[in-house]
């Protein structure tokens, strides 16, 4: 990342790779559709809601705290903001997830100023509880993977990525990914939502819970770069049913980007277009259902 961000516009650049113009074409065609719907004229607030709920548990999930939408709405309906102290680890996750996915719109400001304010804030929201509270928010000192690792029992690596970069390497790519973010580019706003989450997801910059924070970041560059400005598309939604369509799933796409190379960097930027057109299709059934009790 340290080495592309020195040449111009590198985000850009990606647009050319095979694949990729189309993808992102039909993504945002699917999301321009969605937010044409006539319930987002006034009910836009409720596909927002239910959206980020969706979007939220999905994102639990693939990080392997599957728990269902049906069970999660139970819980929230009898106790909104914390977990019962017999609760199990995947409904805490869960919640830290809806807690973050519904706190994203707070930190617009600070994500344009001071991306990386802005991720420990995120580690936080969804951590909160979890993990030691010195270590809310702050970066990986070491390999977590180890006999040191502060809790053996829960996903160590989810996604199949293999071990972590060491914490002085993914300082410089923190580094990197920011310089991009501040950077001016005239790269689609899925492009650059692609690159967040997939750079996140690579550098593991916590230890814990490192692709919830990745997903919503890359749900933050899509509010925050107006493409999807009132956050109704359910995009991690996307990533689970995209991996139930096609054998390029989730994780192994997230495997392709951290291979490095412009084949993997492409891979994943086209698996993430597809996610966001499948995430926009979902809260297009959203609006629907909406529309039907109206």
């Amino acid at each position: 990342m340290t080495a592309v961000a020195a040449e111009s516009d590198p985000l850009a650049r990606l647009a050319a790779l095979p694949g990729v113009t189309d993808s992102v074409t039909a993504a945002r065609t699917s999301v321009d559709t969605l937010l044409r719907h006539r319930v987002m004229r006034r009910d836009s607030a409720k596909v927002t809601a239910e959206a980020s709920l969706r979007t939220a548990r999905a994102s639990a999930a693939l990080e392997g705290y599957d728990i269902g939408l049906d069970g999660l709405r139970t819980h929230l309906a009898r106790d909104p903001s914390t977990p019962t102290a017999d609760a199990g680890e995947s409904i805490k996750v869960t919640l830290g997830a809806v807690r973050l996915y519904a706190e994203l719109g707070t930190l617009h400001s600070a994500w344009e100023r001071a991306p990386r304010q802005a991720l420990a804030r995120m580690h936080m929201l969804v951590a909160r509880g979890l993990i030691a509270d010195a270590d809310l928010g702050r970066p990986r000192a070491a390999d977590r993977s180890g006999p040191e690792a502060l809790d053996t029992t829960h996903p160590a690596d989810p996604l199949g990525l293999g071990p972590a970069p060491a914490p002085g390497e993914t300082a410089a790519r923190l580094g990197g990914l920011t310089e991009l973010l501040l950077a001016r580019t005239t790269a689609p706003a899925i492009i650059v939502a692609a690159i967040v989450e997939g750079e996140l997801l690579a550098v593991r910059p916590f230890g814990r819970f490192d692709g919830i924070v990745a997903r919503a970041a890359g749900r933050l560059v899509l509010i925050s770069r107006g493409l999807d400005p009132k956050a109704v598309t359910a995009t991690d939604v996307g990533h689970v049913e995209a991996a139930q369509a096609s054998a390029d799933d989730y994780a192994g796409a997230a495997r392709a980007y951290t291979a490095a190379g412009a084949d993997g960097v492409g891979r994943w930027i086209i698996h993430y277009a597809r996610a966001l057109e499948l995430g926009a299709r979902e809260s297009l059934a959203v609006c629907e259902a909406i529309a039907r009790t109206n």
